[in-house]
């Protein structure tokens, strides 16, 4: 009997002691959480911040509102922004769909100039890129006639129209833009044709805030080249629905969504040149499409997973917040099909690491950050999540 009793305490040691482990592995998924914060909102694609030390997080829902929530959850009553009238048609009836208002940038001087700028896909079938500034009197209202058009953009599909607008750590404002291929895979070429904008990055100077016009920063990598558009930094994308700059390296992730076969992410290390040609349509993922050249400029993505595993991927960004210290520098993407979570790094010698994170089963259409670098979910059901401890 004794024995049988020790054996017992030996066995129950043990399973607490390999329970105590799995608690304590500071990256063991089940360590965290996301945890709904505030109520519901309609069709939300995006939220950011506004560096200005208020502590306001900005929601941006398709149909062309903008909403101010608190950390806490709590939101205002009227909307920052409203451009239905600009974005809204019958296609918002008929379900899903890849146009409305798609994402804001804040000025990185807005708490002194009170600038923004809005991505959004119009009634006449364009990507536009709009300047907006702050209302001179309620600073939780945007002044509704300050908008300003400085880019307009045709697309002959009307989806995979790209989606990304981020200040990178030069100053200049990031664009990223699909393909306009629709479901046919750039029947068009766009995507490596340096004579369109669409299927690029676009790396605009936006810094006079009286222009009704952009300037080309005097190093885009395509400048001094015959036929091509100036605005161009980066080629070769089919979907890049999200981008981000980790804010503690300036190293840029882009996520395009995939056609038939695969998604991926790539990265562009801080102070590239630009100039890169991610392979859209000669590659999709890591498979060849194509038996055109790729030339030098060729890079492939650190990430890539077929369709067993996802079918349309959501670019998140580097974790740099303080709360989960153990998170840190790690590249958090999702699926928006499964709601899967993964989390990339490098490890000692360069080479990139994922792995799974967890599975959230929500409809993953954005990822967001707040101005202290904790990591926001966006579920398009209705529904903004923060990463948390469990």
């Amino acid at each position: 009997m004794r024995k049988l009793i020790a054996a017992l305490l030996l066995c129950a040691l043990w399973l607490a002691q390999s329970d105590l482990a799995h608690a304590q592995d500071p990256r063991d998924p089940y360590a965290y959480r996301f945890v709904q914060v505030g109520g519901k909102f309609d069709n939300p694609l995006y939220l950011t911040h506004a560096g200005d030390g208020s502590g306001r997080l900005f929601v941006v829902e398709q149909a062309g509102q903008v909403w101010i929530m608190y950390e806490d959850g709590r939101t205002l009553d009227q909307p920052f922004l409203d451009i239905n009238a600009l974005v809204t048609d019958d296609t918002f009836r008929a379900g899903y769909t890849e146009r409305g208002l798609l994402s804001l940038a804040f000025h990185p001087q807005y708490a002194q100039n009170g600038v923004f700028f809005v991505y959004y896909f119009d009634r006449d079938g364009h990507t536009v890129l709009a300047r907006y500034r702050v209302s001179a009197d309620d600073p939780n209202r945007a002044d509704p006639n300050s908008g300003t058009i400085l880019l307009r953009i045709r697309q002959p599909f009307n989806d995979h129209n790209g989606g990304g607008l981020k200040f990178g750590p030069d100053g200049y404002l990031y664009l990223s833009v699909g393909d306009g291929g629709g479901t046919q895979g750039d029947p068009e070429g766009n995507a490596q044709n340096l004579s369109v904008l669409l299927g690029k990055i676009l790396r605009l100077d936006v810094s006079d805030l009286n222009s009704d016009r952009y300037a080309i920063p005097p190093d885009n990598p395509f400048v001094n080249v015959p036929n091509a558009a100036p605005e161009i930094w980066a080629y070769g994308l089919r979907n890049p629905w999200r981008i981000s700059f980790d804010r503690e390296t300036g190293d840029l992730y882009i996520a395009d969504v995939g056609w038939a076969g695969a998604e991926e992410v790539n990265f562009v290390p801080s102070g590239s040149k630009g100039g890169m040609n991610f392979g859209w349509n000669i590659m999709e993922g890591n498979n060849r499409l194509s038996d055109k050249p790729l030339g030098e400029d060729y890079m492939p993505p650190f990430v890539a997973y077929d369709h067993i595993q996802g079918c349309s991927v959501t670019g998140g960004y580097v974790y740099r917040g303080g709360q989960l210290q153990a998170l840190r520098g790690l590249y958090f993407y999702g699926d928006y099909c499964n709601g899967n979570v993964w989390i990339a790094e490098r490890n000692r010698d360069g080479v990139w690491q994922t792995r799974l994170f967890r599975n959230t089963r929500r409809q993953i259409s954005s990822f967001g950050e707040d101005e202290r670098g904790e990591l926001y979910l966006i579920d398009y059901k209705g529904y903004v999540l923060r990463l948390q401890r469990s």
